[in-house]
């Protein structure tokens, strides 16, 4: 695991370092391969960014979030992070048992499996009419 940390714009701080290098740290349980990560923290302004860059293997991560605390920042980015790892290894799993996923499968044979499912649900039979019928002439008498 290779982590660099690069600050633009703001002084380096040894507890922000720690802080994103610990969160990104626990990233690795969820890759198969060792991973690197390159982490871009800025100031513009009153908006404080973190960027993040990750390679393990052939798979390639990217976030970027903004707020006005750097932590909140980087909490925000690993998020984002987490949940990318987790659909692309939802897709890979689908891939290897042969299943098809939304990222592995076709667009259309999706889109023509919901039209037909929807036709389906659209066709039911009107057998509700007759007694309807007999209720509404007792009514009237």
């Amino acid at each position: 695991m290779n982590i660099s940390i690069t600050f633009r714009h703001m002084a380096s701080s040894e507890a922000i370092k720690t802080y994103a290098s610990d969160k990104l740290g626990k990233l690795q349980k969820f890759l198969r391969q060792p991973m690197t990560a390159k982490v871009t923290l800025s100031i513009d302004g009153l908006t404080q960014t973190a960027e993040a860059q990750i390679s393990s293997g052939g798979e390639h991560l990217e976030a970027k979030e903004s707020s006005e605390d750097v932590y909140a920042s980087i909490d925000k980015m690993m998020s984002k992070l987490e949940r990318q790892i987790r659909g692309s290894k939802g897709a890979a799993q689908a891939k290897v048992k042969g299943a098809d996923s939304v990222r592995t499968g076709s667009v259309a044979a999706l889109v023509a499996g919901a039209v037909g499912s929807a036709k389906k649900k659209a066709q039911v039979k009107p057998a509700a009419k007759a007694p309807l019928k007999a209720s509404a002439q007792t009514r009237k008498r």
